[in-house]
């Protein structure tokens, strides 16, 4: 698959000189990764149609949604630093196996750290692992699988699909972390549906939404 491939322009959400931010599709990378067989990805069909544009974060590859891109390095200097401070909000939908008790929200305070016999998966670790924090609320239950609102906290690599996977709850469609849950999706049920944040030139508050595609 080529990285000029038409239709990057249909998954533009925002754009204007400092940056853009794009709806990535799950199943592709955010960044290039190792081998000739993974160079397709996201960043590289932006850089095709907006040449300077440069990675800000990443998503899983199996996570779709919101994805914030710099158009110049001084706007990704100023991005980097905001989301370094957790000055950029995101949220996330994800259908989970099971339903939740104990309330319609609550807090997972868990640290995490590299699984390093199983790399690239993460794990609980209560000794070495990083501070990781996770706020849920239920959007709906129905049956046997309950719809999340997820608000990370801190960035850990693959902190939601964790933490959820540690509190009993993984979500559907996880090959790494849910894998003998039951039932699974033909894709990971998780999707960035929203970034709030401060334009890092002209200071104004954005608040950018994509509804999740299930």
């Amino acid at each position: 698959m080529s990285c000029t491939q038409p239709g990057i322009e249909q998954r533009l959400i925002y754009l204007d000189e400092d940056l853009l931010v794009l709806d990535k599709p799950a199943g592709l990378l955010s960044v290039p990764g190792r081998g000739p067989d993974k160079q397709d990805c996201l960043s590289a069909r932006v850089q095709a149609r907006w040449p300077g544009a440069l990675t800000v974060h990443r998503l899983d590859m199996a996570t779709s949604g919101l994805l914030l891109m710099a158009r110049n390095p001084h706007s990704q200097r100023q991005l980097s630093l905001a989301f370094e401070t957790r000055q950029i909000h995101k949220h996330y939908v994800a259908v989970v196996h099971g339903q939740l008790q104990g309330g319609t929200q609550g807090l997972i305070d868990l640290p995490l750290a590299v699984d390093w016999p199983n790399r690239p998966l993460q794990k609980v670790d209560s000794l070495r692992g990083k501070p990781s924090q996770t706020r849920w609320q239920i959007l709906e239950q129905a049956q046997d699988k309950t719809r999340l609102l997820l608000q990370p906290l801190s960035g850990r690599t693959h902190q939601l699909r964790v933490h959820l996977q540690a509190i009993g709850h993984p979500i559907v469609g996880d090959a790494l972390y849910g894998a003998d849950a039951g039932p699974q999706a033909p894709r990971l049920l998780l999707h960035a549906s929203a970034l709030m944040f401060t334009h890092p030139l002209s200071g104004q508050s954005l608040h950018i939404e994509s509804p999740p595609p299930f």
